[in-house]
């Protein structure tokens, strides 16, 4: 099962990868032209708002599936005391899964609602929905990844342990 979930990061990665990528070389380009010809490109704003929010929202369902996010421990001294840091883990990952669910549905009646009405950026002209279909999308996957990740650490949390990874 560990070889199948590490194929399936590699197309979220790569998306955010290639996203980031971009964002550097036209972060370079403007400045550049900016200052050597006083010409900057008129979409970077626009492109960079995009790309930013491929860069998060492709690599957020792989962060929760490996359980890389920022945390504070000020309490973990206590809950490893009482032995319960599994139900406190699985209880926050249900608990942020479920709460996900209700901003990604938001999302995807914007993306509905733009779709209908044509929304498209200024300089690009580019169709806003495309985005916020993958925002949705994202947000999705990472609440059922939450759910399932917090489950698995109440009723079988030796198919969590890492070995190697």
């Amino acid at each position: 099962m560990k070889p199948l979930l590490r194929i399936l990061t590699v197309p979220p990665i790569a998306v955010a990868s290639a996203a980031l990528f971009l964002l550097m070389a036209l972060t370079f380009v403007d400045v550049v032209l900016r200052s050597t010809i006083n010409a900057p490109i008129e979409a970077a704003t626009e492109l960079t708002r995009i790309a930013m929010a491929i860069v998060v929202f492709a690599a957020l369902p792989v962060v929760s599936a490996r359980d890389q996010h920022i945390t504070v421990d000020l309490a973990d001294p206590i809950f490893r005391h009482l032995r319960l840091e599994r139900l406190r883990d699985g209880l926050v990952a249900v608990v942020c899964g479920a709460m996900l669910w209700w901003p990604g549905m938001r999302v995807a009646d914007l993306a509905e609602r733009h779709r209908n009405y044509g929304d498209v950026t200024e300089y690009l002209a580019i169709s806003t929905f495309y985005i916020e279909y993958f925002i949705c999308g994202m947000t999705l996957a990472t609440a059922a990844i939450l759910i399932l990740r917090g489950l698995l650490l109440w009723f079988a949390p030796h198919l969590l342990t890492r070995r190697n990874d």
